[in-house]
């Protein structure tokens, strides 16, 4: 009976992956009901099965139980074993919605993973794997997360609806992590980016780069685009293009912004200039935003802070996304820790929108899997 009374029981399909993945870190058992209950199509998606089966080749032990259905979800943790995986995800989400989630649990594996996982590599809903490459893995090595051995390489490209792109994301592991300061963004040094077409004319990536730099030159002159044109194998199975841009300060802090064209056969055919320039407004948006990290990676920032040594860690955040504040609720019912939350106007910082500082003391989390040599 002391168990079950540490299992946690939420309901509806929302945050599918959070809960999962802090079920996993916090050792409790988790029941999701009603999943999707009242639709035609009842139950779980093929793209959260694929998520469940990703939980459960990483880990070694897991019990996960589905009703017939597949409205109701039963899973209790086990340890997060790691080692050489590979996974086909499935093409109707981008390989960014796994990866978000094997950045939160890679560094508290058994053994450092490294991870081959196929499908579509850019989409319009998740975040890309290049975004995710630019600004989580500077993000990890504050924490103390580096070394040669921490990389996502894209092998090759995948476009929506058919997919087939791939990457390998390797990840060291680490015992504790260090707790971080993490308050003054400072100033935009430069600008990088990819614009990246596959299957179709490879004009368009320039297209897509003269148009977005002829919104930024106006700000600064560092700004280097670079073009990606994959041909043959490696392009994938489904014709696309879209870009995506970084902003560097001086002290680190990398903010991001990408799009993609429609998928082919969904929309209107977008052309590449009007693609450009919408990034780098985009871009604009989230430099205006600010803070030390940007929007996609808000969660992940927050969930290191909390794993973190017992000790303060503070950082500066932009206005918190929905999906920011929902995890704050999870991390308060799984790990039962608070975040002081102060607002900070754009008077105090002088510049862009509202900010939110954010301090913790770490709950001391230490990997318990790591084996010891």
């Amino acid at each position: 009976a002391a168990g079950e009374a540490q299992c946690l029981s939420y309901a509806g399909c929302n945050f599918l992956r959070q809960r999962l993945v802090l079920s996993r870190l916090s050792g409790r058992p988790l029941k999701i009901r009603k999943i999707r209950a009242k639709e035609e199509d009842p139950g779980l998606r093929d793209f959260e099965a694929s998520f469940i089966r990703l939980i459960d080749k990483v880990t070694n032990g897991s019990r996960i139980e589905i009703n017939q259905t597949g409205t109701t979800l039963y899973y209790q943790p086990g340890l997060l074993y790691g080692g050489s995986l590979e996974h086909d995800c499935s093409p109707s989400r981008s390989i960014g919605y796994y990866l978000e989630s094997l950045l939160c649990l890679a560094p508290f594996m058994k053994h450092p993973l490294k991870i081959v996982l196929r499908g579509v590599t850019n989409d319009q809903v998740d975040p890309s794997v290049d975004v995710l490459k630019a600004t989580a893995l500077p993000l990890l090595k504050k924490f103390g997360i580096d070394g040669e051995s921490l990389e996502i390489k894209i092998n090759r490209r995948g476009m929506p609806p058919k997919g087939g792109g791939e990457i390998l994301f390797a990840c060291p592991v680490r015992k504790v992590l260090q707790p971080i300061q993490f308050t003054d963004p400072g100033k935009i040094k430069r600008i990088r980016g990819t614009a990246y077409s596959v299957r179709v004319s490879p004009q368009m990536a320039n297209r897509m780069v003269e148009s977005a730099r002829s919104i930024l030159n106006k700000f600064l002159p560092d700004i280097y685009i670079y073009t990606d044109h994959m041909k043959g194998v490696s392009s994938g199975k489904s014709p696309g293009f879209g870009m995506c841009l970084t902003a560097e300060t001086v002290n680190g802090t990398i903010l991001s912004a990408e799009l993609a064209s429609n998928p082919q056969g969904q929309g209107a055919a977008v052309l590449p200039e009007e693609l450009g320039q919408n990034c780098a407004k985009l871009l604009l948006e989230e430099v205006y935003r600010g803070g030390c990290v940007d929007s996609t990676n808000q969660s992940l920032a927050l969930l290191l802070m909390t794993l973190g040594q017992r000790d303060v860690s503070k950082v500066l955040l932009g206005p918190l996304s929905p999906y920011t504040i929902e995890f704050l609720r999870h991390l308060k019912s799984f790990f039962q820790i608070m975040f002081k939350i102060e607002t900070k106007t754009p008077e105090e910082e002088h510049m862009g929108g509202e900010k939110v500082l954010m301090t913790c003391v770490g709950i001391g989390f230490s990997n318990l899997s790591k084996t010891i040599r």
